[in-house]
């Protein structure tokens, strides 16, 4: 395998890790921001007002309408994407860059927001601003595994080669 299938290979496992998180932190903790509590077991509306003082999110904590905005399109477009992003890419499907170009686009403009809040406001710790500023380098790597050819031999975390050979008549 040569360095940058290697490369593809990593960026594709941590995008794969990164996509599961979000598929499974966006509605279970970013969702309480916009829907009711009673809608969530106890430990988690707890997981989430303890992320809230220990790291002094005041965005969480006090809700502005910007944020909520924006709560609203990771719910709404995000979260689809990324898991349509995470199925791309187990499956291996040719339109993964493309969906990695719209879902990295879409959350790098979105947390661009908000680290201008938290900069601009400076209300934020460093420690707040360095957990944001983390998924705007996500961002930026959804974004350039979209821009970057991968082979079809190492793009696919779980491909099945033999299963996705055309077959000739």
């Amino acid at each position: 395998m040569s360095i940058m299938g290697a490369l593809s290979k990593l960026t594709d496992i941590v995008l794969f890790f990164f996509f599961l998180t979000i598929a499974l932190a966006a509605p279970l903790i970013d969702g309480q921001t916009v829907l009711p509590l009673h809608l969530y077991p106890t430990f988690l509306v707890d997981l989430k007002s303890w992320y809230t003082k220990e790291y002094g999110d005041y965005l969480v904590a006090e809700k502005p309408c910007f944020f909520v905005g924006l709560v609203w399109l990771e719910l709404l477009f995000q979260w689809p994407l990324s898991l349509i992003c995470l199925y791309g890419l187990v499956a291996s499907k040719s339109w993964l860059n493309t969906t990695c170009l719209i879902y990295g686009s879409s959350v790098f403009t979105g947390v661009v927001v908000i680290l201008a809040d938290l900069t601009g406001s400076m209300r934020a710790s460093d420690t707040l601003i360095k957990i944001y500023f983390s998924f705007l380098v996500f961002s930026v790597l959804v974004i350039l595994r979209g821009l970057l050819s991968h082979s079809g031999k190492s793009a696919a975390i779980a491909k099945r080669p033999a299963l996705n050979r055309k077959k000739r008549a």
